[in-house]
Order: structure tokens, then sequence, then C-alpha cells
């Protein structure tokens, strides 16, 4: 890595803003700013130290540009780049949910890389202005050495009375995976978000948790792993990093359906290095940094070519749901009050 500065804080952010779902294509706004000469590149992004630290030094090493990191908050940062469009500062946003870029289009330059054509159907950039770079996807994790003879294949099977009080969940209220596991089952279970169906399910669901919640999304997972629950709701990235270093665990895609979710990648309006953040967005979506993705790391790549490690099923074999992203984010408040007053009611 030949230059990175990370800007962690909210008191330093505070600095330089007010708070802390083939072919190329470009905007003619900002087009002339970008120059094929520049070497700097300003990245801003939510990521995880794994991802920065596998992804940006590559992509430093392919083209000789070096990068300027700016970590923080997906909110912070989406806050930042508000406070900055006059005379922006980054020139790439490396993160984020496709709901959070839908909220902010005008942030945002149009831009489909060529590489675009490779990634799956459901998942290519269809907007012009954010592209999709990895998923992740609602799951079940299982402790092989304690869940016995009980089967679980799906949603359904975690009404088994022998799993009362043994399931690690976070409350969706709280935590985002878990909020998108709420989101998942609905769908899968009732078909959509509204159905009695899917809502009797869940009451169903918190009946047999048994008033027990985990602290959060981290201590869901994780306690399954070190063998304090035979079961949890949870999401793909950490399971598979378990399966990866050798846990005794099994991952369950329900097979009612299971919903993914983009993180994905723009170029910030009016960007000073506009040639630079166009190769940035098309080395995130190129095999090479797709099959880091999907063998390296545990992120689930989205180029249909990425390779995979033993860890990663296949996204062929496992049945997919679509979420309705729009729905979703207007109608937030109303699926976590319907939550609250189920898990209320239960208790």
């Amino acid at each position: 890595m030949k230059k990175i500065m990370a800007i962690v804080t909210a008191a330093m952010l505070g600095m330089t803003c007010l708070v802390g779902c083939g072919g190329s294509t470009s905007s003619t706004n900002g087009a002339d700013k970008g120059s094929s000469e520049s070497k700097k590149l300003v990245v801003y992004s939510p990521n995880s130290e794994d991802i920065i630290n596998a992804i940006i030094p590559m992509f430093e090493d392919e083209t000789g540009i070096d990068v300027e990191l700016v970590s923080a908050g997906t909110g912070e940062l989406f806050k930042r780049i508000e406070s900055e469009k006059e005379s922006p500062y980054a020139d790439v946003l490396f993160g984020g949910s496709r709901a959070q870029y839908a909220q902010h289009p005008d942030l945002f330059e149009n831009y489909v890389s060529e590489n675009d054509k490779y990634l799956m159907e459901n998942h290519r950039n269809k907007t012009g202005y954010m592209t999709s770079y990895i998923s992740d996807g609602s799951c079940i994790l299982i402790n092989k050495n304690i869940i016995g003879d009980i089967k679980i294949e799906g949603y359904a099977d975690l009404l088994n009375p022998e799993l009362k009080g043994k399931i690690a969940s976070a409350d969706p209220t709280s935590s985002s995976s878990a909020f998108a596991q709420l989101t998942n089952m609905l769908l899968a279970m009732g078909g959509d978000y509204t159905s009695d169906a899917g809502w009797d399910y869940v009451k169903k669901l918190v009946e047999n948790l048994d008033g027990k919640l985990a602290s959060g999304s981290g201590a869901a997972h994780k306690s399954v792993a070190d063998g304090e629950y035979p079961v949890a709701l949870t999401y793909e990235d950490p399971s598979a990093s378990y399966i990866k270093s050798g846990a005794d665990v099994e991952i369950v895609y329900p097979k009612e359906g299971t919903v993914f979710l983009d993180a994905t990648s723009g170029i910030v309006k009016n960007a000073k290095n506009l040639d630079n953040a166009k190769k940035f967005i098309d080395f995130i979506i190129s095999k090479e940094a797709q099959d880091v993705f999907g063998s390296k790391l545990t992120n689930r790549p989205l180029r249909e070519d990425a390779e995979l490690g033993d860890y990663m099923k296949p996204m062929s074999e496992i049945y997919q749901i679509t979420e309705d992203c729009d729905y979703v984010d207007s109608h937030k408040e109303e699926i976590i009050s319907k939550y609250t007053e189920i898990a209320t009611s239960v208790k």
C-alpha cells in the first residue's frame, strides 16, 4: 500500500464538513476535470479493514495511482459528500447500500463500466450511477456438534419446539442485519411484507426465541461458533469466515428463499480525479478483484466468472428471492413498529 490516509473519527470529519437494488458512459458534468496524468484518488469508504487492505493496494499496484482513504460510517460519509458538493474532496464512495445511493442520485456521476456486462444480470448497473461489487445474504448458521438430529433446511424448521430458547438472533429494531433477516423471512414466508402469513410466522418464531436476543449481530453468530447456541439467524460474510477458518459449523440458505443485498460504489459528482475514479470502478468489478473477494475474503463476488473458495456455495445453488428495496426503505418504520408490537405481545 503506497499511500493511505485514514480519517476515522467524527471530530476529524467535522473539520471539513458540517456534521460528522457494456459500454462506458459518463455525464458531461465534471468530464473535463479528471486528468489522465493525475496519480491521485480520494476514496471515502465504510468498508472493513479486510476489504480495504486487500483491494486498495491491489489497485495502487496495478495502476500506479496513490489512494488517499477516508474511513468512517456510511451515514457520515454521505453527509460529508453532501456538504462538499460545491467543491468535492472525494472522488469515489466505496461502499454503502443501493437504497442509500438511491436516496442521493444527485451526488454521483453517471458511469457504467465496461466490466459491468460480466456481472450477474440482477446485479448490473441499471441506474447509471451506482455499481454493485459484492453482495451479502441472510442465512442460518448451525453448530454441527450440538445441533444433534434436528434437521434445518429453512425458516419453517426453526419453529421446531426442540429449538425453543436455542436460537441466537439479534434485535431487528437495532441491528441492520437482523432487520434484513426480518424482511427476508416476511418475503419468503408470506410473499410480501404485509401478508398475514408472513407476520404469523414472525410471531411464532419470536415465541420460539423465548425472549432471548443477542446483544448484537456479532454476538449472534459468535455464540454458534463458540458452541453456546446450536443455531443463529445471521448473514453470509461472518458465517463463511468461520467455515474458512475450519470451525465445525454449517451455513443453511433458507429453502424458502434468500435475499442478497448489494454493496455499491459510485463516482462523486464533479470528482477532481474523474479518470482515476473510473479506473477504480472498473477495477473493483474486474476479474482480479472479484476473484479476491470470492477466494481470499468471505465476500460474495458478483461476476459470473469469479472464483469461489470451497467455503462459499455457488450462487446457482442458492434459491434467491428479490427484495423490493424501495418498499422496504420507505416502510421501514412500519415494519419495525409491527415487529415491536408482536415482540411486546409475546413477552
